[in-house]
């Protein structure tokens, strides 16, 4: 016998965002805030990566170029499937966690949530060398784009998605573009002298889009202006392990969980 249970939790209330909370992804970390809050999360691609290279270690140990043995051996197969599943859980577990914190952050403060809009990535990561376009793929920018989305819509965020094109290389206060490099990872703009992160520069480039889609006038931006004690400290968040059924980025008025139980008669 199979035993369906669904319950029905009503939707939040929407408001009008007063502010954005830009995110920025990339290979080694997510970066997410405003002007003064500016938050690093890791993406997790790290630990996930060892895990997939023991996997690779055992089909190269037992395999020739006649005969792959690994697919034979029950033994090493499943040991395989198990580092494989558990660099993909890393990775979803930690999405899932930092798109909570995120969305969780931004209906705490009255801010939307914006993002970029990545769906051409894989078009260009044929130009990257390999190991890089590897631990990209691995990394999957769409599920924590998924998670994020499904997070606002189960918190009744606002969201907004921007153009890609040039957050990394635009200056976020005079709009210039063609920053300078002047060290690892930190940009410079010729024109005006701002000088940041390269992650902290595409935060603040996303959020200055979303600001203007949503018609909010911003507040004046200024070099190196990311005080400590106003950082923004986001709450624990113990969320329970409910995944969306279906398809996350649904809209609807409620937010339905479902839960499988199996039971076994005599």
């Amino acid at each position: 016998m199979v035993l369906w249970v669904s319950k029905k939790i009503p939707k939040p209330e929407s408001y009008t965002p007063r502010d954005v909370i830009g995110v920025d992804i990339n290979e080694e970390k997510i970066v997410y805030g405003d002007e003064n809050i500016n938050e690093e999360k890791s993406t997790g691609i790290g630990r996930a990566e060892k895990f997939k290279v023991l996997a690779e270690l055992l089909q190269k140990k037992y395999s020739s170029p006649r005969y792959q043995a690994w697919k034979r051996r029950r033994g090493i197969l499943n040991r395989i499937r198990y580092y494989h599943e558990k660099a993909r859980n890393i990775l979803v577990d930690n999405a899932r966690k930092v798109a909570h914190e995120i969305v969780t952050t931004a209906k705490r403060l009255g801010y939307a949530v914006a993002r970029e809009d990545l769906k051409g990535l894989k078009e260009s990561l044929r130009k990257l060398p390999k190991n890089h376009r590897t631990r990209l793929l691995l990394m999957g920018y769409f599920r924590i784009e998924r998670w994020i989305d499904w997070q606002s819509l189960k918190h009744s965020v606002p969201r907004v998605v921007v153009n890609a094109r040039n957050t990394s290389s635009e200056c976020p206060k005079c709009d210039h573009i063609g920053l300078e490099e002047t060290g690892y990872r930190r940009l410079k703009c010729p024109r005006c002298g701002f000088e940041g992160d390269r992650d902290e520069i595409g935060k603040l480039n996303v959020r200055k889009r979303a600001l203007k889609i949503l018609g909010i006038t911003g507040g004046a931006l200024t070099p190196n202006s990311y005080p400590p004690n106003d950082r923004c400290k986001p709450e624990s968040t113990g969320e329970p392990m409910n995944h969306p059924r279906g398809n996350p980025s649904r809209g609807g008025e409620e937010v339905s969980y479902i839960t499988h139980v199996r039971t076994r008669s005599e």
